[in-house]
């Protein structure tokens, strides 16, 4: 039977995310239960999201408008087969979807059915993406990572998992070599002019970007509103909220404005929205700025499939015990940039991986600096793998390997 969606269900939507529903309501309501809420997470958000995750819920949609009835209901069968309680079927859900994928996770793991969900999903992505075929990129991508900084010596191996796929280089001239890498991303944003196509991230203070196309974000410049959020944390731990599943949901709800945010414009509120999950749903994201750097990279290259993001580490906090951890007392922290040197050097290595997991990986460059020393890393199409060279290069030449 038909869903009993109605268009008053989307009443609180944001304006584009409302335009999108109530225009594919007819469709909504032959999806299965299981499935629709899940759909609609993604649409209730539309207003905030990255172009690229609009053109992927457009997409989406297209696709399932486009199939006959008897395939679609073959491509659900695996959610039609859930067997879901009276009050996760209820159409309330088409209003709080958030609230419906928490309370669906919650009783597919008690109920034994989360690897039938899980198999179900996996049919309908692999469908989705057999049926929406890559756009040509304007550009090959490109990732940086600038590991190291305020290590003075160094007896750690660098690049060890990523070795066997590019090139070592161990005499690089390193004078300017932060101000080199930030004037190539500049000009590949202003070669590519793209909202949210390049990026720059900092671990510590960012460096001044002139390039309105270069978006930057920085663990300093969100300082004020983690202070804010570890007290959130703090006040509801005192409070009595127990369990780790209670406290995420309060964090999930938490709008960007609760956190000190003032976004103007478009754009202002996107990126916003973006920071704000960035500390609410990263696993110490507020308080050690590697995981912060390696986490906001993650997202990026899942959620803005960027060209460009040139992410540069910095010392992060030495351990403390949790509760001091999350307290927000910043003003005896001390340092660790040894261990944060290690630390980064595998946040490198995963921010690679997910690169090589979009579109145009083959072509896709990524390089490594160990900051202010002499010693590079670079994959890229026009280099051999697994070598290493001593000959004597700059940053320049280092970046026109990589297309």
């Amino acid at each position: 039977m038909p869903l009993p969606i109605q268009v008053k269900h989307f009443k609180d939507y944001p304006p584009e995310a409302r335009r999108v529903a109530t225009s594919h309501i007819e469709l909504l309501r032959k999806l299965p239960a299981a499935f629709t809420p899940l759909l609609l997470q993604q649409v209730q958000d539309y207003d905030y999201r990255f172009p690229a995750e609009r053109r992927d819920i457009d997409r989406q949609l297209t696709f399932l408008e486009s199939l006959s009835e008897a395939d679609r209901r073959r491509l659900f069968t695996g959610f039609e087969q859930l067997q879901l309680p009276a009050r996760l079927m209820d159409v309330k859900w088409v209003s709080s979807p958030v609230e419906f994928s928490e309370q669906l996770s919650i009783y597919l793991w008690s109920s034994g059915q989360i690897d039938a969900f899980h198999e179900a999903s996996s049919t309908y992505m692999k469908a989705v993406f057999a049926a929406m075929p890559n756009q040509p990129l304007a550009a090959p991508r490109l990732g940086i990572a600038v590991i190291g900084k305020g290590v003075e010596r160094n007896s750690y191996p660098l690049f060890r998992k990523i070795r066997p796929h590019g090139a070592h280089f161990k005499n690089v001239n390193p004078a300017n070599g932060l101000k080199t890498l930030l004037a190539h991303v500049a000009e590949r944003a202003a070669a590519h002019p793209s909202s949210f196509d390049h990026w720059y991230i900092d671990g510590g203070s960012a460096e001044p970007v002139s390039n309105p196309f270069l978006t930057s974000i920085s663990y300093s410049g969100l300082e004020p509103n983690r202070l804010a959020l570890l007290r959130k944390i703090n006040k509801a731990i005192n409070n009595g909220i127990a369990g780790p599943k209670a406290l995420l949901s309060l964090l999930h709800r938490l709008q960007p404005e609760e956190i000190g945010f003032d976004a103007a414009g478009q754009n202002g509120a996107i990126v916003s929205r973006f920071a704000t999950s960035l500390l609410t749903s990263g696993s110490g994201t507020q308080i050690f700025s590697t995981s912060f750097v390696q986490w906001t990279t993650r997202e990026l290259w899942r959620r803005a499939q960027p060209l460009t993001i040139l992410a540069r580490f910095a010392p992060r906090q030495r351990q403390r015990p949790m509760n001091e951890l999350l307290s927000g007392d910043e003003q005896t922290v001390e340092m660790d940039a040894p261990g944060s040197l290690i630390d980064a050097d595998m946040g490198a290595f995963y921010m690679w991986l997910d690169q090589q997991r979009l579109s145009g990986a083959e072509e896709a460059s990524f390089l490594i600096w160990f900051e202010d020393h002499h010693e590079a890393f670079v994959v890229s199409p026009s280099l051999p793998r697994n070598t290493e060279s001593n000959s004597r290069v700059d940053m320049h030449w280092l970046l026109a390997q990589t297309g």
